[in-house]
């Protein structure tokens, strides 16, 4: 009873004391009022407001204490209920056949444990008040531990951790409040306290346990399971509380990566919950219930389904921003209480004792809170960021024509490089958008709390820089998003020029395209200067702020009287004002970054609303219908809103078995056709009935970056024989012999490596190999010579195909004989359609195209003629196809040895210590702008530790009066915030000119380098270290290293602060430094592999996708969406799994780094807590701590930003590798420039010319030896690959000699500049090349002629008429690489330019080989025409595109077979050229 009466006198006296208090401005009841209303846990006073005298009074602590319960048991009703309800709508059981985890069992243990306690103080004082807060306590303690095991639904599980977060966090408020205003817990509270905050912890690492498994009922509240799974359990997977919490279970990777260099090979891959599969699954099935959304509005719609999508991860990573912002923001207060202890006369060694376990509950929470939000953030943000890479590929391959116009080819790759690829840090910055207001608003009411309405004057320098704040952000969000726009428009031109290297060198377009790329990158190059200079006017906003508040508040405290200027107090503000520097710092920057979120979401949702491919033909089975094709009365159109039809009045009935040949001049709608059977074009009005399975071979070969057998395999089983067999027939086989590496051989991205033929060829045998039963094949032969056309026609297309059914589109006439039926097209109509003979009888269009062809054949005289119709009765008489020769065996050793020809990207391995950092500064000149960063940053924190120091010995003497103690902090402050605006101001100088350096060193280097590097380099990998790499270093090195250097000093200056007052903690400090070094060491080791392989894993994602829409028809034809979707999804789970290790390796080592940190600053605090009364005045007390307590947050920065600037470091490596590109000799050799009338003649001599594209390859060209005369007509043939590319490659000079030379008008090629030689060369190239611009910016790229000059170009190319039909004429638009355009209207384009140039030498690279008979021989008498006077070198495929030439140069395994006129090796049988005339012929009757 005695010690009963004692305990009630003592509440009273408590409630008492607190209401003398509300007139205090440090009064304890604003703090209650701030953390109340969230959260949660248990102390010692009265439960009802009977027990606490009846009276209602927030600010008594037995009224506080009485919430909490009441809160616990509103929590513990509603958990009831929810079993309840659980009970009800899902059966569940406990699955005995999973074992219980320890530490579950212990939890639960200590738990009811705590909770019986209660109960047994409620029995031993039961005749007290008091029993039936124990007894309610004890029954919240019991249910606690029941509700660690029973969790039937997640809702339930969420509640559970809502319950014991709220707990934790009201607790622990209300326990910080008892020890401010000193005053004890009991040994009970203190227990249950302490096993709150560890309950807390484990709670959101229970789900992983899976303690209960529950079988759901089919009530249609279960979610659909993943149909596929990871094959084995990964160490995340399977880590325990312990390990998730502390990020242990990446210790095995983090050891083999110390052990040796880490490769792909070694990464763990990612949960299934991780991966893009199920992200994206899960995204497109919210996706598509947003019908209505879709239909009214895009904006915001894909936040939207992203949120309904993650809510719960979104809430769970909330709720550990909160819990981080609490903790940090109660920090002023736990600063205070130590500095108001260390005023006290009788110190109380319990009391010392409870405020170090406040300071290490509240950093450990602050530290484990912040590495799980920043872990979980960025986790989330990989989901999101995979489901909308997968979401924007999966739509990519359903995109109708319209949208893929609307959306070109370097978009839809920004829309997953960029736009997607930026929501790996969304989520972190979304809940920085309300935390840091948050943030700011704690700190303004601890402001109130500590000096009272001295406060109130401070408020207005930080509105006003919070008014400064919204301008400045929209004007950062301005240039941003015009650096944006600005960076997008140089990569795409920069992608342009990289695809089209080898046109842009043998035109001579270097320079030009080059200045093109330079204005767009000093564009880019504007707004980014304004960007990086207008952060340091943020950086200096960011200083300044606490600056001037914390002088204001100093003043206003001075002269109010609100508050004594005494060191908790001053000490207090500059710690709160801490808390409030940050938000200062980061809104801005949070805003611009949601800015550019909403940007980016909103384009991929605009992108994801495009129309889909919406397939009008009618799939009938194979055995219900005789017919193959079918099209009736269809009216098709590319572009539905135009009223004149791509194809009007389309009737077709296509027997199956059947071979269909489609002729007509370029641009009658023959390849619509085939696209309007597949369903690609828009269908207006009509039927189109297609039965079975279909193959298409495209006019414009698509071949994917892989092995030969993959490309005709194209993800159909093995069938050895069959291979075989469509090998032979498709005339491979002899290549395939001659690749070291045979049908292993890897082609580059887009055919780099294989000759136009072999690519046709290779999708030839890929259609031929997907057995389908009906072929559509858009002109196939047109990039083969005449022999291998004449084996594909027999040997592929008339036997291997023979019962299937067959759509030829076809200029060769030689092969219409032996169709069953022949469409003749004009204008985009079927003007006729009949077998051979038919059409020949109606003496129409179709004539007109024989006669064409037989015209184009000249037959040099009447020996000839008769050698003719002996060569057509032989063949006649024999009716076999050619027999197979040798075709493409001696270019397709092109230089490849054992290696092949697109390799592995280099990467560096291991630390490369300071070199990259050496390189950086070399390349950009920046020493000495390095050295002022570190004077100025230097200078700044010896004058802010002056500053504060200032403060902490003038508070101890009272002769200074308050505005001396405030005018001299001032302006050491401003004086230090200058110094932080300069130093910012340099980094941002240091990072431009840096960015300037090797952006033009890199640029430099691309463009003078030889072709063989554009053939042997994937694009990709180019333009990966143009874009990615080049926007780290714009952006992100510069202020690393300011950030690393800046942090360093202020973590020495720190420690040194300490050492001044207590040095006796060196004796931690040093070992503790020592081990983090090590940590940091040991981490790096597989930090930076896992960041150089991450930047070798983007590119391939990025290539994959625009590869595969370039091929999006044929992928569609051949019915393989699923298969690349599939492809896709683990390319993006590659590049997933090294960005999840990257970030959980980091948050690892911070981790650590942190609790080394919080041992040194637990050390100074025993040490200020122990140390005898009058050795550390409370001035430096405050001091000491004020720098202890930002000792960890510091040190993560640093570690955080060291890291970073390892990771971003390789991107200089990175960039740098293609910087010293072994260069292609120069442009122009001063001294050696031959005269400006050269060449005058035109003569050409070869003389020995050997030539081989590597020194370890074999000869392509083998000792040539001719002269072309001056003026000549020369013809160049040989079967496809025998070397006739090559030689005018030499000629051009993109491949050197090996031996022998070059001489034109006697001038050694060798001896003078490239510009000098190409730009006196023309070349109509093999692969027709069209820019994106306009028709006059395509013809004349370089502004050189007038408007009339180039209409008369296109007169005589045949294309004026075209282009006069166009509103926009000569400024009508051309699309990327010309996709606008047909085939052979691109190569008109071509003939175009060469016919605006008249050089004295002309090479034709088989320029007619996409364009129809008679269009070729109107062409060719153009040439003959209008070149005269000219050196023309043909290489052609038609035969009879050469027979007219003065000379005939016949090419066989590069060696030069035979060099004569025409007519004298056509008089000769056994003539190589005689023999190509005849097989020529014998596909002709």
């Amino acid at each position: 009873m005695q010690n009963d009466r004692r305990e009630i006198a003592l509440k009273k006296k408590t409630t008492k004391s607190f209401k003398q208090m509300q007139g205090d401005p440090r009064d304890p009841v604003l703090f209650s009022f701030l953390f109340v209303p969230v959260v949660m846990e248990e102390g010692n006073r009265g439960w009802s407001f009977w027990i606490c005298e009846g009276e209602f009074d927030l600010g008594s602590l037995c009224i506080q204490r009485s919430l909490i319960d009441l809160i616990n048991l509103l929590f513990l009703v509603v958990y009831f209920f929810s079993l309840g309800i659980a009970a009800f709508r899902i059966g569940y059981s406990i699955n005995r056949s999973r074992n219980l985890y320890w530490g579950n069992i212990i939890a639960s243990v200590c738990t009811a444990a705590i909770g019986i306690a209660y109960v047994g103080v409620g029995v031993w004082t039961s005749y007290s008040a008091e029993w039936m807060t124990c007894f309610i306590r004890g029954l919240v303690w019991v249910v606690l531990s029941v509700s660690l095991n029973l969790q039937p639904t997640k809702w339930v599980a969420a509640l559970v951790r809502l319950w014991l977060a709220s707990f934790l966090v009201l607790i622990s408020a209300y326990n910080l409040e008892i020890a401010v205003n000193s005053y004890s817990l009991s040994v009970l509270e203190t227990i249950s306290w302490l096993m709150s905050f560890l309950l807390a912890l484990y709670s959101f690492t229970l789900d992983r346990n899976n303690l209960l498994h529950l079988n759901l009922a089919s009530d249609g509240l279960s979610e659909p399971l993943l149909s596929t799974k990871s094959a084995k359990q990964t160490e995340f997977s399977k880590a325990g509380s312990f390990s998730f919490v502390t990020f242990s279970w990446i210790n095995p990777l983090l050891r083999l990566g110390n052990s040796k260099p880490l490769d792909l090979n070694d990464m763990p891959p990612v949960d299934a919950e991780d991966g893009a599969l199920q992200a994206c699954q899960t995204f497109l099935r919210e996706w598509d219930l947003q019908g209505e959304e879709k239909a009214r509005s895009s904006s915001n719609l894909v936040t939207y389904v992203l949120a309904k999508c993650y809510m719960k991860e979104l809430l769970l990573t909330g709720l550990y921003t909160l819990l981080r912002t609490l903790s940090f923001g109660a920090s002023p207060i736990l600063l205070y209480s130590f500095v108001s202890y260390s005023y006290r006369k009788e110190r109380e060694i319990n009391m010392g004792i409870l405020l170090i376990g406040f300071l290490v509950v509240m950093k450990l929470v602050e530290s484990l809170s912040q590495r799980h939000w920043f872990f979980g953030s960025r986790r989330l943000g990989m989901r999101m960021r995979s489901a909308l890479m997968a979401a924007v590929f999966q739509k990519q391959l359903k995109l109708s024509s319209q949208g893929r116009r609307n959306h070109s080819t370097g978009e839809i790759v920004n829309y997953i490089a960029v736009d997607a690829y930026r929501l790996g840090e969304f989520p972190y910055w979304l809940h920085l958008a309300w935390s840091q207001p948050l943030q700011l608003i704690l700190a303004i009411v601890l402001l109130f709390w500590s000096v009272g309405l001295g406060a109130l004057p401070g408020l207005v320098p930080l509105v006003i820089c919070g008014i400064l704040n919204v301008p400045f952000a929209k004007m950062l969000q301005h240039y941003q998003s015009k650096f944006m726009f600005a960076q997008d428009e140089r990569q795409r031109a920069t992608s342009e020029v990289l695809n089209n290297m080898k046109i842009i060198k043998l035109q001579s377009w270097e320079e030009q395209f080059r200045k093109a790329i330079e204005t767009l990158r000093d564009a880019e190059m504007k707004w980014l200067g304004q960007t990086q200079i207008k952060k340091a006017y943020g950086s200096a906003l960011y200083w300044m702020a606490p600056t001037f508040v914390s002088a204001v508040i100093f003043a206003g405290t001075a002269v109010m009287g609100t508050a004594p200027l005494d060191a908790s107090v001053i000490f207090t503000i500059l710690a709160t004002l801490r808390v409030i520097s940050e938000p200062m710092r980061m809104l801005p920057e949070v805003l611009s970054v949601m800015m550019q979120a909403k940007v980016s979401l909103d384009r991929v949702g605009m992108f994801l609303l495009e129309d889909e491919f919406n397939e009008d033909v009618k799939r009938i089975p194979l055995q219900d219908s005789d017919l193959s094709v079918e099209v009736c009365n269809g009216i098709f159109n590319w572009v539905p809103c135009t009223s004149l039809p791509t194809l009007d009045n389309i009737n077709l009935c296509i027997n199956r078995g059947e071979k269909v040949a489609i002729c007509g001049p370029v641009g009658a709608g023959k390849s619509s056709l085939l696209c309007a059977i597949l369903g690609e074009i828009p269908r207006i009005s009509g039927s189109v009935h297609v039965s079975g399975s279909i193959a298409y071979v495209a006019q414009t070969s698509w071949i994917q970056s892989g092995t030969i057998r993959d490309n005709i395999l194209f993800g159909k089983p093995m069938n050895m024989a069959r291979y075989k067999e469509v090998i032979k027939s498709c005339a491979l086989d002899k290549d395939i012999e001659t690749f070291v590496h045979e049908d292993l051989m890897e082609i580059g991205q887009r055919g780099l490596n294989m000759s136009g033929g072999q690519k046709q060829r290779i999708q030839l045998a890929r259609a031929v190999y997907n057995d389908a039963d009906t072929y559509l094949l858009d002109d196939p032969f047109s990039a083969v010579d005449a022999h291998t056309a004449a084996i594909l026609f027999h040997d592929c297309v008339m036997t291997a195909l023979e019962k299937k059914t067959v759509i030829l589109v076809t200029h060769q006439v030689e092969f219409l004989t032996k169709a069953d039926k022949i469409l003749v097209m004009e204008n985009g109509q079927v003007t006729q359609a009949g077998t051979y003979k038919e059409l020949l009888k109606s003496g129409t269009a179709f004539e007109q195209l024989v006669n064409a062809h037989k015209s184009s054949i000249i037959i040099l005289d009447s020996p000839n003629q008769e050698k003719q119709s002996e060569m057509e009765e032989v063949f006649q008489d024999e009716l076999r196809p050619p027999v197979k020769q040798n075709n493409e065996g001696e270019i397709s050793a092109k230089g490849f040895s054992e290696v092949q020809l697109t390799e592995d990207e280099r990467r560096e391995i291991g630390d490369l210590g300071l070199k990259p950092y050496k390189d950086y500064f070399n390349v950009s000149r920046g020493s000495l702008l390095l050295g002022l960063i570190v004077c100025a940053q230097s200078s700044f924190v010896i004058l802010q530790t002056l500053g504060t120091y200032w403060l902490a010995a003038s508070v101890q003497m009272h002769h200074f009066t308050a505005g001396v103690v405030v005018g001299v902090y001032a302006i050491t402050s401003a004086t230090s915030c200058l110094l932080a605006y300069i130093r910012s101001l340099l980094a941002a100088h240091l990072g431009l000119k840096a960015s300037k350096a090797f952006f033009s060193g890199f640029m430099d280097s691309v463009f003078k380098a030889p072709m063989l590097f554009f053939d042997s380099t994937p694009t990709g990998r180019i333009l990966t270290r143009a874009s990615s790499d080049m926007s780290i270093l714009d952006f992100d090195i510069p202020y690393a290293l300011a950030f690393v250097l800046s942090g360093s000093i202020e973590i020495a200056a720190s420690i040194i602060v300490m050492v001044t007052v207590t040095w006796q903690v060196l004796i931690v400090a040093v070992p503790a430094i020592i081990i983090m070094l090590r940590i940091q060491r040991y981490y790096l080791a597989s930090a930076r592999e896992l960041v150089r392989i991450n930047g070798t894993t983007k590119a391939p994602v990025m290539n994959y996708a625009a590869e595969s829409l370039l091929g999006v028809i044929t992928i569609r034809a051949y019915a393989m969406k699923e298969r690349f979707i599939k492809n896709n999804l683990q390319l993006i789970d590659t590049d997933a799994t090294l960005f999840f290790h990257t970030i959980a390796a980091l948050e690892w080592v911070l981790l650590r780094v942190e609790v080394l940190q919080i041992f040194i600053i637990v050390t100074s605090s025993i040490l200020l807590v122990f140390v005898s009364e009058g050795v550390v005045t409370p001035g430096f007390l405050g001091l000491c701590l004020s720098y202890a307590l930002t000792l960890s947050s510091a040190q993560v920065f640093v570690t955080r930003f060291y890291s970073n600037l390892e990771t971003y470091i390789i991107s200089v490596e990175r960039i740098k590798q293609f910087m010293h590109i072994p260069p292609e000799p120069a442009a122009v050799l001063t001294g050696r420039r031959p005269p400006p009338s050269w060449p005058s003649e035109g003569r050409i001599d070869l003389e020995n010319l050997k030539v081989k594209y590597r020194p370890t390859a074999p000869f392509v060209l083998k000792g040539i030896t001719c002269t072309f005369t001056a003026g000549k007509k020369v013809g160049v043939v040989g079967r496809t690959g025998s070397g006739k590319t090559t030689l005018l490659s030499t000629l051009f000079r993109l491949i050197e000699p090996a031996d022998g030379r070059i001489l034109i008008d006697n001038l050694d090629i060798s001896t003078i500049g490239l510009k000098d030689l190409r730009m006196k060369l023309s070349i109509i190239p093999q692969e027709a090349t069209l820019f994106r611009g306009s028709v006059r910016s395509n013809l004349d790229p370089l502004g050189l002629y007038t408007d009339s000059a180039i209409w008369e170009a296109l007169e005589k190319c045949q294309l004026k008429s075209t282009i006069s039909s166009l509103p926009a004429l000569l400024d009508s638009p051309v699309s990327d690489d010309g996709e606008n355009w047909s085939a052979g209207q691109r190569q008109l384009f071509c003939l175009g330019r060469v016919l605006l140039g008249k050089n004295r030498i002309l090479v034709l690279d088989e320029a007619t080989a996409s364009i129809d008979s008679a269009t070729d021989a109107i062409l060719q008498r153009v040439i003959r025409k209008e070149f005269s006077s000219c050196t023309v070198i043909t290489i052609a495929h038609r035969v009879p595109t050469v027979t007219d030439s003065d000379m005939v140069m016949v090419l066989s395994f590069g060696e030069l077979v035979e060099y004569d006129k025409p007519s004298y090796l056509m008089e000769n049988k056994n003539s190589a050229f005689s023999n190509l005339v005849a097989e020529y012929w014998s596909n002709y009757e």
